[in-house]
């Protein structure tokens, strides 16, 4: 069965830079696009990120333009989330998303 587990998340000052992973298996991680999408509190999940199949087309959300960077590993299996210059509106839940799979997500909290 589809597995995708996330890591990474964690504490960080404002400014400052996590780089998140989500371990895929299950599937042929190559052949599918993937998406890193995040949810706040209070707030609706949102689309963060997301890469082609082989990782040559990325689209993000204008909130993380120019921060943010989505990278896949097709030999390793796994996706990656680069985020840097980090706010606290980046605080949220971070779920990696594989048509229609989602991993338990990983919490990335930014605060001074």
């Amino acid at each position: 069965q589809v597995q995708l587990v996330e890591s990474g998340g964690g504490f960080v000052q404002p400014g400052g830079s996590l780089r998140l992973s989500c371990a895929a298996s299950g599937f042929t991680f190559s052949r599918f696009p993937m998406s890193w999408f995040r949810q706040a509190p209070g707030k609706e999940r949102e689309l963060v990120a997301l890469i082609s199949s082989a990782g040559d087309t990325t689209k993000y959300a204008d909130s993380v333009k120019g921060r943010f960077t989505i990278s896949r590993d097709n030999a390793k299996n796994t996706l990656y989330l680069q985020m840097n210059s980090l706010k606290p509106d980046d605080t949220a839940v971070y779920y990696c998303y594989k048509p229609v799979s989602w991993g338990q997500g990983t919490q990335v909290t930014v605060s001074s």
